[in-house]
């Protein structure tokens, strides 16, 4: 597949902060480069992740313009607002929010947004999802994993996963670093302190430990409570895709008691993934052949990733044409109501 520079792109994972953020919760981001300076390919990714992030508009619509994105649904970098207590997730929540709508204001043919909302708190993140889309139209919610240890198969969060499907839009779950008790255990071995890091995140551990959480989802029956809401992840797939007939013979109705047939129909029927960063044919095959091309959605992981790699990646699956512009906009345009 040749490059076509007419077709319409929007990228779904694509991230931003403000300066107040980089400040209080995402002030661990700024030690990235002591980590990526050990890795030629991460260090150029990250160099001034800082401004990269805190940069909504400007230099992003123009690294944009280079590499052929039309539009970024942005949200905010993790970790979000779900390891902070619930007092500050609802500031933080709240102020974020109001920041990107601003953005968003100022650029409504280039950029939209994901809510960032105080999942720990579920009646308030409930209220800042409805606001967020009522008066700011953002496209849905972005939660970054586990709240503090706590997961979102746990029936206390379930009032966000009701507003959502009332709402009519997507969850998107986006990784973050697997509980401390799981990293100790997992990921401190006989190895450099520099691999442990690495491992606990972008090498292996943020992605299993969403694949676990969608898992965990499935299992504890959100599905059949909430049968039209829908989750998008990222990272073709987070590994599930790899084991989803797997899952088929070993998670039986008769033992989950679910009320779906299979366990791999609701990773086909509730479940949509994007690219973020994952530039991997073999990976991407292996979605399309579990899933379909109809759940399967571009991003780049701005600016965590490039831009460039992901689009160049985009214009040579080997796909149809039709099935590349589903992949490239039509999916994203149907599941979000651009």
């Amino acid at each position: 597949m040749s490059k076509n520079p007419r077709i319409r792109t929007i990228t779904l994972e694509e991230h931003y902060a403000t300066p107040a953020y980089m400040e209080g919760p995402g002030k661990d981001l700024n030690r990235i480069s002591d980590f990526a300076s050990m890795n030629p390919r991460i260090a150029r990714l990250y160099s001034n992740l800082g401004g990269k992030l805190t940069d909504i508009a400007g230099g992003r619509i123009a690294e944009m313009d280079e590499a052929g994105i039309d539009m970024q649904v942005l949200s905010l970098t993790s970790p979000g607002t779900e390891q902070l207590p619930g007092e500050e997730a609802i500031k933080v929540a709240r102020e974020t929010n109001d920041a990107l709508a601003k953005a968003i204001d100022r650029h409504p043919d280039r950029l939209a947004g994901f809510a960032a909302i105080p999942t720990i708190v579920p009646d308030k993140a409930s209220e800042e999802l409805e606001r967020t889309v009522h008066e700011y139209r953002f496209k849905g919610a972005l939660i970054n994993g586990h709240c503090r240890g706590r997961y979102l198969d746990d029936s206390f969060f379930w009032p966000i996963f009701e507003r959502a499907q009332d709402l009519n839009v997507p969850i998107y779950l986006h990784p973050t670093r697997p509980p401390q008790a799981v990293s100790q255990t997992y990921y401190t071995g006989n190895f450099p302190q520099q691999v442990a890091m690495q491992l606990q995140i972008a090498a292996w551990g943020w992605h299993i430990e969403t694949g676990v959480h969608v898992i965990r989802i499935i299992a504890g029956g959100v599905f059949d409570k909430y049968p039209k809401l829908q989750l998008v992840i990222g990272h073709l797939g987070e590994g599930l895709p790899f084991m989803i007939q797997r899952l088929d013979q070993n998670l039986s109705k008769e033992m989950t008691k679910l009320e779906r047939s299979s366990f791999s129909s609701y990773l086909r029927e509730n479940v949509h993934y994007t690219f973020s960063g994952f530039n991997f044919l073999p990976t991407f095959l292996d979605l399309l052949l579990e899933v379909g091309v109809d759940r399967i959605m571009f991003s780049a992981d701005h600016p965590y990733a490039s831009m460039k790699e992901a689009r160049e990646f985009l214009d040579h699956i080997p796909v149809t044409p039709a099935d590349q512009e589903k992949i490239a906009h039509g999916n994203a345009e149907r599941l979000f109501k651009f």
